[in-house]
């Protein structure tokens, strides 16, 4: 059952998923229990675990690759920034992407202000996930400004890239084996299997 925010409450927790918010409630919150995630979705909070080590870590390497684009690439100073762990300003939503990218602004966004050039998602396990990331927020990035929405599924082995063209949204499909290299982001090459290993070692035993 949904419920409104107490008047008291200032401390998010699990214990306040579901409880209905507005963004400017949420966007007031200083306080929260760090073990959890938080996003608001059409005025209802929604309350996750942290993202697992399957998803961190090739996250955290992709950005590595990203900043070493900017740094040894001729045509790197076209990225402005990349962070993990940001919440995307919808106008009734709060939506938290593991990574954003901001392309040719040539300073820092205003990260309430600047729309992300893109926007990247690491799958988490459970259809509720799929549906949440390939259909709700491709549409509400797209409808945004997102030029580009990758998805990286480390169960499907493939990534998806989405973009809004004149027909619509187009769709692409990377295979593992392939190396993505965005127009976006020119000269910089993401070999897919590769960035998955980085999840797949998480996976295996220590010996």
């Amino acid at each position: 059952m949904i419920v409104a925010l107490p008047a008291e409450t200032t401390v998010l927790g699990p214990e306040l998923n579901g409880v209905l918010m507005t963004v400017d409630e949420f966007d007031a919150v200083t306080e929260y229990d760090e073990d959890y995630r938080y996003e608001l979705i059409r005025g209802v909070l929604v309350v996750n675990p942290i993202p697992s080590e399957e998803e961190c870590d090739p996250n955290e390497e992709l950005g590595h690759w990203i900043r070493s684009w900017r740094d040894h690439h001729p045509q790197g100073s076209l990225l402005s920034a990349t962070l993990t762990e940001r919440y995307i300003y919808l106008p009734h939503s709060r939506r938290r992407a593991d990574r954003v990218i901001w392309v040719g602004l040539n300073r820092l966004p205003d990260r309430k202000r600047d729309v992300p050039t893109i926007v990247i998602e690491f799958v988490s396990a459970g259809r509720r996930n799929w549906l949440r990331d390939y259909v709700e927020k491709r549409d509400e990035y797209l409808a945004l400004g997102v030029v580009e929405y990758w998805i990286i599924n480390r169960f499907q082995r493939n990534m998806t890239v989405f973009g809004k063209i004149e027909q619509g949204i187009s769709e692409r499909t990377i295979d593992a084996a392939e190396t993505y290299r965005p127009d976006l982001l020119p000269g910089f090459e993401l070999p897919l299997a590769k960035l998955l290993t980085f999840a797949d070692n998480w996976g295996r035993p220590n010996t």
